[in-house]
């Protein structure tokens, strides 16, 4: 089992795409204190393998997720925020929020060009300002949460509450269902 060596983001920018090292910097002083960045094994980016190498909670740990949301020839992108333990409801809540007709997860390809940051370490940090950033009630009240850094080489840790507190995001009842 790996360690994880945890240190303020602030002082380890080399650890971030750069949107969310962009996005950082306009966080409030108090927000981006909050939060600390660790390097991991690229490999292991995803939430599954990364959890159990790491040994660290799997109902802590939250996955961003990139959704397109159609209705005739609009396409509408956002992302949503829930935990690894939850699935988002995409057919349901989220069409509904889009008012889409129909909504499904956007194809990787897009999701990483759009956002600059790389598949498996997509985070709602750094998103295009004209995506809805959509955060499930159950990640925003966790007192620290684990998301992807915009790389697959390292994890963002911070309260739930600082998610919350983005631009344009939204904290939504509902947005996932228990696995």
């Amino acid at each position: 089992m790996s360690t994880l060596t945890l240190t303020p983001v602030l002082g380890h920018l080399d650890l971030l795409a750069m949107p969310v090292v962009t996005a950082l910097a306009s966080l409030p002083a108090e927000s981006a204190a909050q939060i600390e960045v660790a390097p991991v094994d690229p490999a292991l980016a995803e939430t599954a393998a990364f959890c159990a190498e790491y040994d660290q909670p799997l109902d802590a740990s939250a996955n961003c997720l990139v959704v397109a949301g159609t209705r005739g020839d609009v396409t509408t992108f956002a992302a949503c925020v829930v935990l690894a333990t939850t699935r988002a409801d995409v057919n349901g809540t989220v069409r509904r929020l889009l008012g889409a007709k129909k909504a499904s997860f956007a194809p990787m390809n897009d999701a990483v060009a759009m956002s600059g940051m790389e598949f498996g370490g997509i985070t709602p940090l750094g998103l295009p300002e004209e995506w809805r950033l959509f955060v499930d009630a159950r990640v925003a009240v966790l007192p620290r949460i684990i998301i992807g850094a915009g790389i697959r080489g390292a994890k963002l840790f911070l309260p739930g509450r600082v998610l919350a507190e983005l631009p344009h995001a939204e904290v939504i009842e509902g947005l996932a269902t228990p696995l």
